[in-house]
């Protein structure tokens, strides 16, 4: 929603300001100087990335344009599913806890986390980590050096398609002028016109670095950097889950354990002790119907 007011706001500024100078909009209006400009940039984009890689950014947009971040209850049902995880490997068996972890979607302690099932990258994160404690001998700086790097190449993985749009961004400005060197060009063709014919050419042919510009700098490079914040904030949950684990395995109770995870959350969103402990309390009873069930 951000970026389309945003972007509503740089056009009436940026047309408003040129009509008040005298300008005329309908100049700007130069079909083929766009189709130009964003059809290169579209090619040059396809030819640098690979098929994963341009649906990946597809999919990044949109997550910029819906400010896809955790929000306050996604840190609840994360602490609350690590809570109930941590509690069941001290009161369960080594094969109940496989169970659990092994179809995590037929889990009814993932079932009630939806935004964790949702993420299937983070479910298996939980459940590695999960499998690697109950396998006994693990040590914590080990696991903790581990989770790290796990987390750094997720980190890398996800923003290759901001890499990818940044790029192009970059990019636009020159492939604008390449749009103009063009205009230019067919205005030269047409020198032997009288100058009222000649200046329209000219001044079709500069709207193509304007285009490039504004293009780079107004719409793509913004929308890059919202996709990294969004992203990067996503990142968040692994952060909670490693540091709730490493609490854990260092002989912290649960209640403790998902405290250090809670404290690596923004003030902005993080949820309050009371409220994580009503959320675990809730997890807590529910465990005797996850027992009985199974």
């Amino acid at each position: 929603m951000t970026i389309i007011v945003g972007i509503i706001i740089t056009l009436i500024c940026m047309l408003g300001g040129f009509m008040a100078m005298g300008g005329k909009v309908a100049v700007i209006w130069q079909p083929w100087e766009y189709v130009i400009i964003l059809g290169t940039a579209l090619g040059t984009f396809v030819v640098a990335n690979s098929m994963k890689v341009i649906k990946d950014c597809g999919a990044g947009v949109v997550e910029a344009f819906k400010q896809a971040t955790p929000k306050h209850q996604d840190y609840v049902e994360v602490l609350a599913l690590m809570f109930t995880l941590m509690r069941a490997v001290r009161s369960k068996s080594r094969a109940e806890i496989e169970a659990l972890i092994d179809a995590p979607e037929a889990s009814e302690v993932f079932t009630k986390a939806p935004t964790v099932l949702a993420d299937k990258d983070l479910t298996d994160f939980i459940c590695d980590y999960m499998r690697l404690l109950i396998m006994g001998n693990a040590r914590t700086h080990e696991i903790e050096a581990l989770m790290e790097e796990e987390i750094e190449t997720i980190r890398h993985d996800r923003l290759k398609a901001y890499h990818a749009l940044t790029t192009v961004g970059d990019g636009l400005p020159a492939i604008g002028i390449i749009a103009a060197v063009l205009g230019v060009t067919k205005a030269m063709g047409a020198i032997s016109e009288s100058p009222e014919v000649l200046g329209k050419l000219i001044a079709a042919a500069l709207v193509g670095t304007f285009a490039g510009i504004f293009f780079s700098y107004s719409v793509v490079a913004p929308i890059a950097t919202k996709m990294k914040a969004v992203r990067e904030k996503r990142l968040r949950l692994y952060v909670v889950v490693k540091q709730s684990l490493l609490a854990f395995m260092n002989g912290a109770i649960p209640q403790v354990a998902i405290e250090h995870g809670r404290k690596t959350i923004s003030n902005r969103e993080r949820p309050g002790i009371d409220e994580v402990e009503a959320a675990t309390m809730g997890a807590t009873a529910a465990a005797p119907t996850a027992a009985s069930a199974a």
